[in-house]
């Protein structure tokens, strides 16, 4: 039996923004924005788009040949330990502010970036209602 995976970048970046699109009432508060329709994948990645919260950039997508690439702007301590929980490949990117990277490298993974896109509209909740946890810092993007 032949088992065919998704690992086509672009195409993986198309699923996860119909999943932030149309899905979940819990992703309201997120946009796909500045897409680029005919990105081409790169080997460090092509810019895709964009995910806004209430108008404000929280991710960014990128495209590669064999995978897609979310770095996340907001919460960087809370996404990769919720990205780290579904056993996605997480890295910190030490610029600053600090952003986690996920890297997303079959179709099927898609479905598990969804609870780190859950955790990061909790935390944007949770500063939009002052109401923080320790693991929040206050110097992280919102």
């Amino acid at each position: 039996m032949v088992v065919d995976r998704l690992t086509d970048g672009t195409r993986i970046a198309q699923l996860l923004a119909s999943e932030l699109t149309g899905h979940e009432e819990a992703f309201a508060i997120l946009s796909v924005v500045d897409a680029d329709p005919d990105v081409e994948p790169t080997d460090d990645g092509a810019f895709a788009y964009a995910v806004d919260a209430n108008e404000t950039r929280v991710a960014e997508v990128y495209v590669q040949p064999d995978r897609a690439r979310i770095e996340f702007l907001a919460h960087p301590d809370v996404t990769a330990d919720a990205a780290s929980e579904e056993n996605l490949r997480v890295r910190p990117k030490a610029v600053r502010p600090p952003r986690t990277l996920v890297f997303v490298e079959d179709g099927a993974q898609v479905k598990w970036t969804l609870p780190v896109f859950r955790a990061l509209v909790a935390a944007l909740d949770a500063d939009a209602t002052g109401e923080h946890d320790e693991n929040t810092s206050e110097d992280e993007p919102a």
